[in-house]
């Protein structure tokens, strides 16, 4: 079947604005869309910009808002996208964060943000002898964030930066928990300066897109939501 393929391209070098271009594209109903993307950039438009690696959904390159849904372009078929013979798939940049060049969207904000929740065990109790060891079942409480590939699928998704930039945003305070709900994490305090502020965790209004946007099927608003019950414990402890 033939598609058209209409992707925004934008280069800073040389556009004063982003615009669409139509790509003619014959594929597989089950071919990936990353399969007609690739298509387009070695058969038809060498200069076309955008990202990927492993196409696999592992490694989180290829996200993209693909027919206004975030999502990766290597985890969706064509037949999930178009329907029939001539139908048109529209591809553009992750929101949220400025375009470098086409697809490719610059993510240093993201993973500032990300950083700034210390994405990792803090403990510095010593250990007697070989290693903090946890449970199957404390693992299970968090299993679910581990599975984060860092595609800002969520991000983009995430009405709340629609109005609030400075959002820390849905990943961040999802990988917050996958260490907050650590067994072995003592690190709560110096993450709460961060999550327990105007641009940590309250602006979340649960709209759930970044749940239904992320490619690992991550729980995320349940776990905004479990932090926020884990701040506001913390406040009637204190105030008791």
């Amino acid at each position: 079947m033939n598609i058209i393929v209409k992707v925004q391209r934008y280069n800073p070098e040389t556009d004063d604005k982003p615009y669409f271009q139509e790509f003619t594209v014959e594929v597989d109903p089950n071919e990936r869309l990353l399969d007609a993307l690739m298509k387009v950039k070695r058969f038809q438009d060498g200069s076309l910009g955008f990202r990927k690696s492993c196409a696999h959904g592992v490694c989180g390159s290829d996200a993209m808002r693909i027919n206004g849904k975030d999502g990766l372009a290597c985890k969706t078929l064509v037949k999930e996208v178009v329907e029939k013979d001539g139908d048109t798939v529209t591809v553009e940049p992750l929101r949220f964060m400025p375009v470098q060049r086409d697809l490719i969207v610059d993510q240093s904000e993201f993973f500032e943000k990300y950083r700034s929740i210390k994405p990792y065990v803090i403990n510095d109790e010593e250990v007697e002898e070989g290693e903090r060891l946890q449970s199957q079942e404390e693992r299970m409480v968090f299993d679910d964030t581990t599975n984060c590939i860092l595609c800002a699928s969520c991000y983009s998704a995430c009405p709340v930066l629609e109005e609030n930039s400075d959002f820390i945003g849905p990943a961040a305070i999802a990988q917050a928990f996958r260490f907050l709900a650590d067994s072995r994490d003592l690190g709560f305090k110096e993450r709460l300066k961060i999550l327990d502020a105007p641009d940590g965790v309250w602006p979340c209004q649960n709209h759930f897109q970044c749940t239904k946007s992320c490619p690992r099927s991550i729980l995320i608003t349940k776990r905004i939501n479990s932090i926020k019950k884990m701040l506001n414990n913390q406040k009637k402890q204190q105030e008791s």
